[in-house]
């Protein structure tokens, strides 16, 4: 990976999108949210990870982040790698699941494509971080992460989306505690 796209100093802001193996839509179910929400969460409370803003799409997550005393590479690694085993966990045991054999298939034959992998792969390997050097560029991250949800068609407005911070930028409350970014 070249040099563009690493955390150089985790307490700058940045914007990171991940996403699964070969795009596949998993956050379509509520279960499947509360494991990234969840996962935030507890890496805003015990790892050091600061939550500006974000947005779980049905195939991959944009966030806002900074860490002051950790560094992101090593709370973006734990995040996704906690992530994928409760996910694929979860897919597995779920019996309302109906495309349950052919994710796990995806998700295995993913991860036979990759060494470092001991059986599946459920996320892409890169987290893409942009860093955020000035307000105009956190406005167009900002702007373009809660828009996400109204371009792709699930909502009309950004603040009607749940999995998202739209609604605190707004005014409201979202499921999530974040920092305002300024």
């Amino acid at each position: 990976m070249g040099r563009k796209y690493v955390f150089h100093d985790s307490r700058e802001l940045y914007f990171v999108s991940f996403a699964t193996v070969n795009w596949i839509d998993v956050f379509t179910r509520k279960v499947y949210f509360e494991i990234i929400v969840d996962s935030l969460v507890f890496c805003s409370k015990n790892k050091g990870l600061e939550l500006y803003a974000w947005c779980i799409m049905p195939s991959h997550v944009h966030l806002i982040i900074s860490s002051e005393n950790n560094r992101l590479s090593d709370i973006m690694r734990d995040l996704k790698r906690h992530t994928s085993k409760a996910l694929l966990k979860l897919i597995a045991e779920n019996p309302k699941e109906s495309r349950k054999e052919w994710m796990l298939w995806m998700f295995e034959r993913a991860g036979k494509r990759n060494a470092n992998n001991e059986k599946f792969q459920f996320w892409q390997q890169s987290n893409h971080p942009i860093a955020l050097f000035n307000a105009k560029m956190l406005t167009q991250r900002l702007d373009y992460l809660h828009q996400n949800p109204v371009k792709a068609g699930l909502v009309t407005t950004p603040e009607h989306y749940q999995y998202s911070s739209a609604i605190d930028y707004a005014g409201g409350k979202g499921v999530l505690p974040i920092i305002f970014a300024t």
